[in-house]
């Protein structure tokens, strides 16, 4: 058991997608310090005001903090774009085109696939 794990800890996936995270957990401090440092200062001086976390609403004896929520969104919603704009960039420097979900190249059919495999069971 103990070979089995070190030979689970020294796989190169395990050691790739740890690597990754650490990159994605650092590259998330990046993101947080533009969007909180320096886009969110330029909101709140074009209008006023952009912590709307005190919001909140009481029922009965319970405060619902309706604005920790709105925030979270908000916040999603800039660290989303600016993050989009940061990986555009990314791709203009690079020469590459970032494939999004809704822009995967589109494979052969499957009836395509079944005629070409058809076509080389006949060759042989």
């Amino acid at each position: 058991m103990w070979k089995e794990f070190k030979k689970f800890i020294a796989n190169d996936n395990i050691i790739t997608m740890a690597t990754g995270i650490i990159m994605g957990a650092s590259f998330t401090a990046i993101v947080n310090s533009l969007v909180d440092d320096i886009f969110m200062p330029l909101i709140v001086s074009l209008t006023g005001a952009a912590d709307v976390s005190q919001l909140a609403f009481t029922i009965g004896n319970t405060s619902i903090g309706i604005g920790n929520f709105i925030q979270a969104v908000i916040n999603f919603i800039l660290i989303a774009f600016f993050l989009y704009l940061t990986l555009k960039a990314l791709e203009r420097v690079q020469g590459k085109k970032i494939v999004t979900p809704d822009e995967t190249p589109a494979g052969p059919s499957e009836a395509e696939l079944l005629q070409d495999i058809l076509v080389e069971l006949r060759k042989k």
